[in-house]
């Protein structure tokens, strides 16, 4: 018998070690995660009231060379980056500029007509502007979001911003929660394949089978939590107001670096469009 390659998604990797070191050029993984959260923050709160197109424009092109120079991005990120949310934005900016008041810009060129309905360019103009912020907003969080992992940002919210630690690791420990029922929901699928339940086709089968494995997977969930409290308990989780740290997050001078070059790069933007 021969076995099956595992993919390379589905290999489980140790959640709590240290974050992957990708070299000098995809330096956005060095960092710490507080500085990739509080240097795009200004831009994202200019987003939310700016009102033209070129400060979110140039915003999401930032956030995407960034991205695109500093991160280690796998082909569906790369395919979600430059190719969904291009046209989820395009898609978007039509929809909204659908719902946009007709008699504020009908002095604009009508771009297409439906019956009475006209559709100008100041509603196009409206409704793009509308999503390039939001688009920009995901955009700027994707830095983070892609280049960080969950475990070093609560480490880093618990040595530098004092967060309680009691707080950060039980939310981390209710995390590690998810990826948890994903394995052993394809556990259940896979025994109900083993005992022939999982026939049948369509949506009502799929309902059938998704009721079959509420109980087990809920059984698995209430011993897994049974089992991590035993756990926290065991090392004295809660028992001391401070507790030291295995693996530290340390606020480098980079990481300054970072933040006042991105507060920087935001205040040249804003002050290039007249904002």
């Amino acid at each position: 018998m021969t076995r099956t390659a595992v993919p390379a998604h589905r290999v489980n990797r140790d959640p709590y070690a240290d974050a992957p070191d990708y070299g000098a050029i995809r330096f956005l993984h060095r960092l710490n995660p507080l500085a990739k959260i509080a240097g795009p923050l200004p831009a994202m709160v200019v987003l939310i009231f700016s009102r033209d197109l070129g400060i979110p424009l140039a915003l999401v092109a930032l956030a995407l060379a960034l991205l695109l120079v500093g991160a280690h991005l796998s082909g569906r990120a790369l395919l979600g980056l430059f190719v969904v949310l291009p046209l989820a934005t395009a898609v978007l900016a039509v929809s909204l500029g659908l719902w946009t008041d007709a008699s504020r810009v009908d002095s604009t060129p009508v771009l297409f007509q439906i019956g009475d309905f006209r559709f100008y360019a100041g509603s196009l103009l409206v409704g793009a502007t509308a999503a390039l912020r939001l688009a920009g907003i995901l955009s700027l969080s994707l830095i983070a979001g892609l280049t960080s992992t969950g475990p070093d940002l609560v480490r880093a919210l618990v040595q530098h911003l004092h967060v309680p630690y009691r707080v950060g690791y039980t939310a981390l420990a209710a995390y590690r929660f998810v990826p948890r029922f994903g394995h052993e929901l394809d556990v259940i699928r896979q025994a109900h394949r083993v005992r022939g339940m999982a026939a049948g086709r369509g949506p009502v089968a799929a309902v059938r089978r998704g009721f079959g494995t509420v109980v087990p997977l809920l059984a698995g969930g209430i011993r897994h939590a049974e089992r991590v409290a035993l756990a926290m308990d065991s090392r004295a989780f809660g028992a001391s107001a401070t507790r030291t740290e295995r693996h530290l997050v340390p606020f480098r001078a980079r990481d300054w670096a970072f933040m006042a070059a991105f507060w920087l790069a935001t205040a040249a933007i804003v002050i290039a469009q007249g904002f």
